[in-house]
Formats: C-alpha cells, sequence, structure tokens
C-alpha cells in the first residue's frame, strides 16, 4: 500500500467519460420509465432538458459519475466486468439524485449543478414526488440484476437506504443544537454521504461475485471516502467558489449549520471559539460582513486545519481498506486517483 503524504496523487479529477458512456443509456432508460411529471423533473435535475422537457443537447459538466464509477471499477477490482455492476452503478446513481432533490428542498437551496434547482423550477411537491421516483426506480433496478445476486443487492441498498436517513436525519437535528462535537459529526457523515458511497463499492464487489470478505474491506473503502468528501465539501462549502462547484458557497454560514470546521472550532477555547460561539448563538441571518467575519474566526480557532486533517486520516483508511480487498493493480490506480480528487479538489 503506497505511503499516503501531500505529494501523492494530484487532485486534478480523472476523466470518467468511460463510466458515463457504460451508465447513460441504462440511467436514461430508468427515469424514462418514472411517470411523465416524476420523469421530466428528474431529466431537468440532471440538465438533460429544460424545464418545458425540449432536451439540452450538451450536458458537458453536469456530474462527474463517482458514485456509478465507484461501483464499476470495484467490479473490476476483484477481477469482473465493470459492465456485470451496471444495475448497481445506476442505482446508486438514482439513489443519489433522489438526496439532492430532496436535500436542496430541505436546505432551501436555489442552485443545483449550475442551475435552478428543481423544487425552485418545479414547486416542493413535484422535486419531493420526483426523489420518490428516483429512489423506487434504483429498488427496481436492483431488484432486477442477474446472476443470481439481486436479493443480496437489494438487501445492500436497504441497509445503505437506512443509514442514510438516519444520517440525513442527525444533521437536520444539528441545526438546533447549540453545539456538535466532531465525533457526533463524523457519525452523521458516515451515514449521510459514506453509507451510499460504501454501497456502491459494495454493490460492485458483490454483483461481480466477490467473497464477503472482499465486499466488506471494499465497502469500508467507499465509506472512509465518503466522510473524507463530505470533509472536503464542507470546506469548499465555506472557502470554495459557486462558479466551481455549482451549489450557493456560504449558505451553510448563513443558515449556521454545524459543518466539521464550525464544529471544531466551536469546541476551542480562545477568544476566536468564544466570538464564533457568540455569533452562532444569534438567530437572524448573517450578512456578507458577518460571513468574512465567521470565516476569519474558523480558521484562527482551528476548524479549517480541523477538517483538512481528518479529510486526510478518513482518506488514508479508506486506501488503506482498499489495499486489503486485494484489487486488481488497475482498478487500484483509477480507484486511488478519484480518491485523492475527490479529497483534494481545488476550491
Amino acid at each position: 500500500m503506497p505511503q499516503i503524504t501531500d505529494a501523492s496523487p494530484t487532485p486534478v479529477f480523472p476523466r470518467l467519460t468511460w463510466a458515463e458512456d457504460l451508465l447513460t443509456p441504462a440511467l436514461r432508460e430508468a427515469v424514462a420509465a418514472l411517470p411523465e411529471a416524476e420523469s421530466t423533473v428528474a431529466r431537468y435535475h440532471r440538465g438533460w432538458c429544460e424545464a418545458d422537457g425540449t432536451p439540452v443537447v450538451s450536458v458537458a459538466g453536469r456530474g462527474k459519475a463517482v458514485r456509478p464509477a465507484l461501483a464499476l471499477l470495484s467490479a473490476q477490482a476483484v477481477g469482473g466486468s465493470a459492465r456485470s455492476a451496471l444495475p448497481g452503478a445506476v442505482a446508486v446513481e438514482l439513489v443519489h439524485d433522489f438526496t439532492l432533490l430532496h436535500d436542496d428542498v430541505i436546505d432551501g437551496d436555489g442552485l443545483r449543478r449550475h442551475r435552478p434547482a428543481a423544487w425552485s423550477v418545479f414547486g416542493t411537491p413535484a422535486a419531493v414526488l420526483a426523489g420518490d421516483a428516483l429512489l423506487v426506480a434504483a429498488m427496481r433496478v436492483v431488484c432486477d440484476a442477474p446472476g443470481g445476486h439481486a436479493a443480496a443487492a437489494v438487501r445492500e441498498l436497504v441497509a445503505a437506504l437506512l443509514e442514510l436517513v438516519e444520517g440525513q436525519s442527525r444533521d437536520v437535528a444539528f441545526e438546533d443544537a447549540a453545539e456538535v462535537s466532531v465525533a457526533e459529526y463524523l457519525a452523521m457523515a458516515e451515514g449521510k454521504t459514506g453509507s451510499l458511497m460504501g454501497c456502491a463499492c459494495a454493490l460492485g464487489g458483490l454483483l461481480a461475485g466477490a467473497d464477503g470478505e472482499r465486499v466488506g474491506e471494499l465497502r469500508e473503502f467507499g465509506r472512509r471516502l465518503g466522510v473524507a468528501f463530505q470533509c472536503a465539501d464542507d470546506l469548499l462549502g465555506i472557502w470554495g467558489r459557486t462558479a466551481r462547484s455549482g451549489k450557493p458557497v456560504g449558505a451553510d454560514l448563513a443558515a449556521r449549520k454545524k459543518s466539521l470546521p464550525v464544529a471544531a472550532a466551536l469546541q476551542g477555547t480562545d477568544s476566536a471559539a468564544e466570538r464564533l460561539r457568540e455569533l452562532y448563538r444569534g438567530e437572524r441571518p448573517l450578512g456578507e460582513e458577518e460571513l468574512d467575519l465567521v470565516r476569519d474566526l474558523l480558521e484562527k480557532a482551528g476548524g479549517r486545519q480541523a477538517a483538512e486533517e481528518e479529510a486526510r486520516r478518513q482518506l488514508r483508511a479508506a486506501l488503506r481498506a482498499l489495499s486489503y480487498a486485494a484489487p486488481t493493480a488497475d482498478a487500484y490506480r483509477q480507484l486511488q486517483e478519484i480518491a485523492w480528487a475527490m479529497v483534494r479538489r481545488d476550491s
């Protein structure tokens, strides 16, 4: 297993065109099978059409197909074919879109993938129903998985969904909590983000016929990677750029969400942490000047550094688990590249 240092692979995201080429026809087929209204919302959400249903010719940059690629590469990692994991890849992408549609409603975020969020265009009920429909579609895909693996695939997805819902529930509950410990935050992130990435990797191995031990290590790789990704995402949500992320930067701070940098900084004892606690005890939304002050206080109180260190720690754990799955050399290289790029994204 390679030593993980700051000189490890560059954070430039690898091209996953091959995964998109394999995934997209099956994904479009699953979305097209939805009721017309829900299908339109789902296609708009993915950037495939305008709000009136007019097809979008170019969908470049609409998404990186990360979770599907993890499933497809995990199948290759245990000596199977990428195509054997296609039902799992489609299912996790459908579930991911289900969570995004609902997340935007819960958070009130008006921007997703560089365009107005679906709920702001079609209304909240339509966005919620479209998310529900995508979840049903995901279950249908894994139920039809070939090779005698359907039952195990369904169990894997259901278990991940239960963890995901629990993680989302904790995330919402944190909004009313005066403070959230780092340990509580990481447990939330493991459910909210780690569960689905772990599921993607496990489904890849499972559908390729791997034994339970290798599937378990692949699941752990995905779970740790998911937490690392969430740590990096929290950093981008505070210090990133909307033009790059496609999501509103600073919205979580304005709403006083307890992301990891905030949770870590609020546990501090210095003057910066104390001032930060005063600001977080307020009720009105934070203005632009206050947001700049909060960013400065988060750095001074060690929140940024703590989140960066936790992301690296989780990444090391992820790659350690991946090595224990005894992956093929080429799949290991590609999975490692994806992992590093997900955590060390340019803000």
